[in-house]
Formats: C-alpha cells, structure tokens, sequence
C-alpha cells in the first residue's frame, strides 16, 4: 500500500478523487480539517504528514506560521507546489513519515489526517513514535481515522472511485469490518478507538481520543514534557 499512493493514485488522480466527493463526504473532510485548525495558533510550525497535493496543507497555513507537507509520491509533491505558488507559507517535500528528515523538537504539531495512519501501509506504532520526535515538548500530534458510523458513506466514495477507474474494483469478498480492500491491491482499514490508547500505552503516552462529525476519529496526544 506504501506504493499505491506514490504510483496509480497520486498528483490529478488524487486530486479527482476529492472532486468527486459527495456532500456528506465534503463534510467529513471539512471537519477534519476544522478540527486541526481548532488546535492551531497563528505562530505554528506544523508538518502534515501523507499531504498529497496541498488540500489540507494550504488550509493550515491559512493559520499556521510556516506549514511542511510530506509525501512519498513526486507527482502528488510536484502538484501542490504548482497549485501553492510562490510566496506561500507552505513547504511541500518528498519524504517518508517513518524516516523523517527533520531535528528532534522541530515542530509544535504534526497531523496526519484522512486516516494516513492505515493507508500508508506502514508500522502504526513506528510511524506515531517518528512524529512524537518531531514535535516539541508541549506540543501536539494529531491523527485521525474513520468512524464506524461513516462506513456507508466511505464506502459509497470508495465505489464512486473505484466506477472512474481512479482505483481498482472493490473486493466484496475481503472487504468489510471497517476495511476497504480493491482487486488491484489497495487496502485500508481503520483504527478503533481502543487501539489508539494501545499504541499511546506502548508509546508512554495518553491520547485522548475524540470523534468527529460521526465521520472521523482523532487521536490526540500532548508530548510529554523533557525531564
């Protein structure tokens, strides 16, 4: 999966996938993004973790003070820099959210939204650890996934993709149980709550753990101040 998004679904076709989003799926993404901005304050550093073509990482440097968006795909990083622009407060590189080129302490959050958590395919535990790093005493990380509630309408998006064959065709047989599974190779889950405060617990955290708009699910975490 680690692949799929820096290959077939990168750049435009990225992008189409949100332009054909359903207004109850339109909603999801807003309070998404309205919940990280909520957390936000106007002299932040902020690095977006999995930021494809810049559709949230532009929104929060309508706040932040200076905004870093990662991802593994060139096409997709190539994309939101054209769409940014000179003069913009956003900083767009091609990076891996579990190898992150960054100091310790250097941001103040890091968020990986659009359930990044399982679509990146990647150790979860390895991945919140590398942005529990990058981010400054005091500050936040904020991830989030999808609710069991917005299952129908998720699913519904997906199929919707996967008719202009912007994914491959949905796997019926595999997929359910909060998971998306496509005959080409994509998957992705979800996290449920009670496995956040798992990973919180083998991280020596506490997340909070908060559900947004029956939508998505955010898990929180304040890092812990140095000793």
């Amino acid at each position: 999966m680690h692949g799929y998004y820096a290959g077939k679904l990168s750049g435009e076709r990225l992008r189409q996938c949100y332009d054909i989003a359903s207004p109850r799926v339109e909603q999801y993404l807003e309070a998404e993004i309205r919940f990280v901005l909520n957390h936000l304050e106007c002299g932040d550093q902020v690095l977006e973790l999995g930021c494809g073509y810049g559709r949230v990482t532009l929104r929060l440097a309508e706040v932040a003070r200076r905004v870093v968006g990662i991802d593994t795909s060139p096409e997709s990083i190539a994309l939101a820099r054209q769409i940014a622009g000179s003069g913009s407060r956003c900083e767009f590189l091609e990076m891996d959210a579990v190898r992150l080129a960054f100091d310790e302490s250097e941001f103040d959050e890091v968020v990986c939204v659009q359930n990044g958590i399982c679509a990146f395919g990647v150790d979860q535990e390895a991945l919140l650890r590398e942005a529990l790093r990058v981010a400054r005493p005091g500050g936040r990380i904020l991830f989030s996934t999808y609710s069991e509630q917005f299952w129908t309408s998720r699913l519904k998006w997906f199929e919707d993709q996967a008719a202009a064959d912007l994914i491959g065709a949905i796997d019926y047989e595999r997929t359910g149980n909060g998971t998306i599974v496509c005959k080409d190779g994509f998957r992705a889950g979800m996290v449920l709550p009670e496995a956040f405060s798992l990973l919180g617990e083998q991280l020596g955290v506490e997340p909070e753990v908060t559900e947004v708009d029956e939508s998505s699910v955010f898990c929180t975490i304040v890092v812990p101040e140095t000793a």
